[in-house]
C-alpha cells in the first residue's frame, strides 16, 4: 500500500518526507544524552528518518519536476543543523543518485558543505553604537541650550548680526537632534546577516562525511577536479590533525578515498598515511591501513613509480641487477618498509589491527599484487595460532583465502610449496612458551598437501608434466637428508606418502628416486 502511494505520488512523498523528517529528528543536549530514555527516543527518531531516506529509492524519478523537488528536499535536510551525522552519508548517496552529471554532483555537494560549514547567521549591531548616539544627543542638547542663552544675550545687547548666526546654528543643531533622536528610537538589536565559519567537531564530521560519500560515488577515472582539490586542501588535510578522534578518523577515510582518484595525490600523502598507521589511536590506524591497502590493490607495490606492474615481489624476493638508479633504490626501500610494517602488524596485540592486516595481505596476494612465500607462511601460522581462536572474522577470511588462492593458478601453488618448509620449521622450533607449540604440525602438513594437489587446480589443463607435488617431494627429501636424526623426519616421511607423485619417467622422477635411495641408505 505504502509502496504504491510512494510510486504514484512522488510530489506528495517529498512533502511528506520533509515534514516528517523535520518533526522526528531532534537534537540532544549533553544532559539528555545521559538519559537513557531520551537516548532511546532519539535513536528511534533516527531510525524513522533512516527508513524515510531509504524509501527515496522507491520514488519514480524519471519525471524532471519530481526529481528536482526531491533534490531540493534532500538539500534542505542536509543543511539542517539538527540532522544527525549518522544519516549524512545515506542522504548524500540518495542525492548523488538523483543527479545525472558528475560535475553537477561535485558542485552541489561542495555548495552544501559550504552552507553547513559557513552558514549565514544573524548578528546584532554593536551595543556601543546606540550608546554613542545617546552621548552625541546629550552634547547636542547642551549646545542648543548654550546657543539659546547666547541668542538671548545678543538680542538684549541688540547684536542682531550675531543673533542671526546663532539662530541658524540653533536650527542646524535642532535638525541634528531630531535625526539622532530618530536613530536612537530604533531597536537597539538591529539584525544583520553574515557568513560565520564553524569549526566544531560535529560540523566538521558532517562535512567530512559528505566529502567521503562524494569521493566514493564519483568515478575514479575522472581524476581530481579543482573543486575536489579545494575540499582536500581546505577541509580534509587540516582535519587530519584535529584533536577530536572522530574528526581525524573521518578525515583519514576521506584522504584515502580521495587518493584513489589520483596517483599523484596518493604519492604525496603516502608517508602521512604510513605515519598514521603507526602513531594514532587504533580505530584511526585501522582506517589509515585500509586506505593504504586500497592504494596497493589499485596501483600495486610500485605505487611510487609512474607505471604499475601486474605483480610486485615481496621482501623475500632477490634484488634486481646491480647499478640500479638511486630513485628506484629509494622506491624499493619504501616498498620494503611497507611490507615490513604489514608483517609486524600481524603480531599486533590489537585484534582489529591484526585482522585488518591479514585480510589486506590476503587480498593483495589473491589479486597478484604480492607473491611472497614468507608472508603466506605468516598467514598460515596466524590461521593455526591458538591466539586467534576467538577471532572468527580472521579465521573465516584466511580459511577461504587459502583455498581460493591455491586453486587459482600453478604459480600460486608454487608459492604455497615454497612456504611449506619455512612454516614447518617455525612450528618445530617454536619454544614451549609460544602458542605455536600447541599446533598440530601433522595437520598443517596435511593442509599444504591438499592446497598443492594438482587435481585441485581450477583449470586442470594447466597441470604440467612436473607437478607441484613432485617439487615438494624433492624439497622434503632434501630436508630429511639435512638431519635424518631430527624428530620431524617421521612427519616428513609421512607427508611423502600423501603426495600425488608423477610416475611417468622424467628428470624430476629420476631425481626423486635418487633422493629416496639416499634416505633409505642413511636410515638403514
Amino acid at each position: 500500500m505504502l509502496f504504491t502511494y510512494v510510486s504514484c505520488n512522488p510530489f506528495k512523498w517529498t512533502n511528506l518526507i520533509s515534514f516528517e523528517f523535520s518533526l522526528t529528528i531532534t537534537g540532544l543536549s549533553e544532559e539528555q544524552k545521559a538519559d537513557m530514555t531520551q537516548l532511546e527516543i532519539a535513536m528511534t527518531q533516527e531510525f524513522v528518518g533512516q527508513q524515510l531516506i531509504i524509501l527515496v529509492g522507491c520514488l519514480d524519478t524519471s519525471e524532471e519536476g519530481g526529481r528536482k523537488r526531491m533534490v531540493a528536499v534532500l538539500q534542505e535536510i542536509l543543511v539542517m543543523p539538527k540532522t544527525p551525522t549518522s544519516l549524512i552519508g545515506l542522504l548524500v548517496e540518495k542525492l548523488i543518485g538523483l543527479l545525472r552529471d558528475e560535475t553537477q554532483k561535485i558542485q552541489m555537494v561542495a555548495e552544501i558543505i559550504s552552507d553547513v560549514r559557513e552558514p549565514i547567521l544573524p548578528i546584532s549591531a554593536p551595543v556601543d553604537e546606540n550608546e554613542k548616539r545617546r552621548k552625541q544627543l546629550a552634547e547636542v542638547r547642551v549646545q542648543i541650550m548654550e546657543a539659546k542663552q547666547n541668542l538671548e544675550e545678543c538680542i538684549s545687547c541688540q547684536d542682531f548680526s550675531r543673533a542671526a548666526v546663532l539662530k541658524d546654528s540653533i536650527s542646524q543643531l535642532e535638525e541634528l537632534k531630531n535625526q539622532l533622536t530618530l536613530e536612537a528610537s530604533q531597536p537597539a538589536d538591529s539584525i544583520k546577516e553574515q557568513r560565520v565559519e564553524k569549526s566544531d567537531p560535529e560540523t566538521l564530521l558532517k562535512c567530512l562525511t559528505m566529502c567521503a560519500e562524494l569521493f566514493k560515488q564519483i568515478n575514479i577515472k575522472r581524476g581530481i577536479c579543482p573543486t575536489m582539490n579545494a575540499l582536500i586542501e581546505s577541509l580534509i588535510l587540516p582535519s587530519v590533525s584535529n584533536p577530536n578522534p572522530a574528526v581525524r578518523n573521518m578525515a583519514v577515510i576521506c584522504l584515502g578515498t580521495a587518493a584513489l582518484h589520483s596517483k599523484d595525490l596518493a604519492n604525496t600523502h603516502l608517508v602521512l598515511l604510513l605515519q598514521i598507521t603507526q602513531l594514532d589511536e587504533p580505530k584511526i590506524r585501522i582506517s589509515a591501513l585500509r586506505a593504504l591497502i586500497d592504494q596497493l590493490l589499485l596501483n600495486g607495490l610500485n605505487i611510487l613509480q609512474d607505471k604499475s606492474a601486474p605483480i610486485s615481489q615481496a621482501p623475500d624476493s632477490p634484488d634486481n641487477s646491480n647499478g640500479q638508479p638511486e630513485q628506484q633504490t629509494e622506491e624499493e626501500s619504501t616498498v620494503q618498509s611497507i611490507l615490513k610494517m604489514l608483517s609486524e602488524f600481524l603480531d599486533s596485540e590489537i585484534c582489529e589491527l591484526r585482522t585488518e592486516t591479514a585480510e589486506g595481505l590476503a587480498k593483495l596476494m589473491y589479486c597478484g599484487r604480492i607473491l611472497s612465500p614468507k608472508l603466506l607462511s605468516r598467514l598460515v601460522l596466524l590461521w593455526y595460532n591458538p591466539v586467534t581462536e576467538d577471532d572468527q572474522r580472521l579465521r573465516h577470511c584466511l580459511g577461504v583465502f587459502l583455498q581460493l588462492y591455491s586453486r587459482a593458478s600453478r604459480t600460486n601453488q608454487e608459492c604455497v610449496e615454497e612456504s611449506f618448509l619455512p612454516t614447518m620449521r617455525t612450528l618445530f622450533n617454536a619454544p614451549v612458551t609460544s602458542p605455536l607449540s600447541e599446533v598440530d604440525a601433522s595437520n598443517v602438513a596435511e593442509l599444504f598437501v591438499e592446497l598443492t594437489r594438482p587435481s585441485a587446480l581450477v583449470q586442470p589443463a594447466a597441470i604440467q608434466a612436473v607437478s607441484v607435488h613432485d617439487s615438494l617431494a624433492v624439497r622434503i627429501c632434501n630436508e630429511i637428508l639435512r638431519d635424518v636424526s631430527a624428530p620431524e623426519v617421521r612427519l616428513y616421511c609421512k607427508t611423502l606418502s600423501w603426495l600425488e607423485i608423477n610416475t611417468e619417467p622424467g628428470p624430476a622422477n629420476s631425481e626423486l628416486q635418487l633422493l629416496l635411495k639416499d634416505i633409505l641408505q642413511v636410515l638403514t
